[in-house]
């Protein structure tokens, strides 16, 4: 089986995802053992960002690691899980909400639109919006 990274780059929407962790240099923490579980926001998600925001942080690699971080739990949280729990730390450091309602979750103001795609090293859950960290949202 692909790890993170590799299942990102194989899905084929997750282009500016791996853009962003390779900036963050990330991808060697996406590609280690253990497990991981990533909120992956698709290239349509970066997309509606507000004009500008992508090229701003691709400059400033402290705020981008904050973000990407962001999207990345510890462990192996699958939707039997995420059903379970209300919130998870992220290795950002922060807390993330998770609200699960009628067989759907929102992770903080993101709809989960897939969940439950394994990798060797962990899980994915795509979803529709880019999170940010308060610290880094109420620059």
């Amino acid at each position: 089986m692909a790890d993170l990274v590799e299942t990102a780059i194989n899905a084929g929407n997750f282009n500016t995802l791996v853009k962003a962790a390779e900036a963050a240099n990330f991808i060697e923490t996406l590609k280690s053992p253990g497990s991981f579980t990533l909120f992956a926001p698709t290239d349509e998600a970066f997309a509606n960002l507000p004009e500008g925001t992508l090229e701003s942080l691709l400059q400033d690699i402290p705020k981008l690691q904050k973000i990407v971080a962001y999207h990345i739990a510890s462990g192996d949280v699958r939707s039997d899980d995420l059903v379970q729990i209300n919130e998870a730390e992220t290795l950002e450091g922060s807390i993330i909400a998770i609200e699960s309602a009628n067989g759907k979750f929102k992770i903080n103001n993101a709809n989960v639109i897939k969940t439950d795609i394994l990798t060797d090293n962990g899980v994915i859950h795509i979803i529709d919006a880019v999170l940010m960290p308060a610290m880094v949202a109420g620059r």
